[in-house]
């Protein structure tokens, strides 16, 4: 089994999740007492996320490079950058080692294809909504990625920042979000992206009809195939 590196605390709340999915399915794999191979790299969300909002990307980049470069450090084989935005400097950090750095998206489009979806809606922060980084990564595979209309982009990121971050549910942000989903739904999307971690944590599969595919349970699932790959 290879070691796992994991750059989080973006948040931390979502972190936690990732480190929960990879040990359950080590354990779902091996059984008995085993459990996943990680080490952590855990950043101060409100640094990184002022740089976000400053604009500062060169800051982040620099904090997220040395994250990872101390993962290296430590013995991981590969490493997963635990939050959807900050890939907005994916190739800084990439750069910053020697050992791959799974894109999220990369994995996420390769999920759609897996599955059929050729069209697929896509929830995020307001941030990587409103700019292309992400998207486009995944249009580049092929897909066809519909956004939600541009009113319900603050009410998103709202719920994002002032509750699931702070892994507060409100039943009635699950039905703004929910019937949000049903809208991308309506335009044509086979699937949704929960694009933003956190959201795992708002909207359940029973929540609605369309199928969504959670970032968290995706990025896990490719983590695992890759750290089993050569005992396979």
């Amino acid at each position: 089994m290879q070691t796992i590196g994991l750059i989080g605390g973006m948040s931390w709340e979502s972190s936690a999740a990732y480190y929960e999915g990879l040990n359950k399915g080590v354990q779902a794999r091996l059984g008995g007492l085993h459990s996943a191979k990680t080490v952590l790299a855990s950043v101060d969300f409100a640094e990184v996320t002022a740089c976000q909002q400053s604009g500062d990307w060169d800051r982040a980049g620099a904090i997220l490079s040395e994250a990872a470069q101390g993962l290296e450090k430590a013995g991981a084989d590969f490493i997963l950058l635990c939050a959807t935005t900050f890939h907005q400097v994916y190739d800084t950090v990439a750069a910053a080692v020697s050992v791959p750095v799974i894109h999220l998206a990369d994995v996420l489009a390769e999920k759609c294809k897996a599955l059929g979806i050729t069209t697929v809606g896509f929830l995020s922060t307001a941030y990587t909504m409103e700019n292309e980084f992400f998207a486009q990564r995944i249009s580049d595979h092929g897909l066809d990625v519909n956004l939600p209309d541009s009113l319900h982009i603050e009410t998103i990121d709202s719920i994002i920042y002032n509750e699931l971050v702070f892994r507060t549910v409100e039943p009635g942000s699950r039905r703004r979000i929910a019937t949000i989903v049903d809208e991308l739904w309506d335009s044509g999307a086979q699937g949704v992206i929960l694009g933003a971690s956190e959201l795992s944590l708002l909207v359940r599969p029973e929540d609605v009809e369309v199928p969504v595919l959670d970032v968290i349970t995706v990025h896990v699932e490719a983590a695992l195939e890759r750290a089993f790959a050569d005992a396979e």
